[in-house]
């Protein structure tokens, strides 16, 4: 049973800091894409961030892009999302994804896995 666990959410205060970590477990990890989806309430889950299967490619939301860093460790099995300079409009439920394909996508639907979300909250 393949699970994506996300912690490190929390309430912050624009331009704080935050890092999320996704630990996975029950898939072959370096065989899978990984990344970070968001959704705010009212809102359709957006695409923030995807990392390679080496780790050595990434690719970055533009709202996001220079803020967040994503990074892997295929020997703990985990993701991390580091995220600097916080706005309110990032506060958002945040989902970890895994991918088999090698082949980018931001759409929500071609990501085979999800994590239960974890809460990010940015007051202004």
């Amino acid at each position: 049973q393949v699970q994506l666990v996300e912690s490190g959410g929390g309430l912050v205060q624009a331009g704080g800091s935050l890092r999320l970590s996704c630990a996975a477990s029950g898939l072959s990890f370096s065989s899978y894409a990984m990344g970070w989806f968001r959704q705010a309430p009212g809102k359709e889950r957006e695409f923030v961030v995807r990392i390679s299967r080496s780790g050595g490619s990434t690719y970055y939301a533009d709202s996001v892009k220079g803020r967040f860093t994503i990074s892997r460790d295929n020997t703990k099995n985990t993701v991390t999302l580091q995220m600097n300079s916080l706005k309110p409009e990032d506060t958002a439920v945040y989902y970890c994804v895994a991918d088999r394909e090698v082949v980018r996508t931001t759409v929500p639907s071609r990501y085979d896995y999800w994590g239960q979300g974890t809460q990010v909250t940015v007051s202004s």
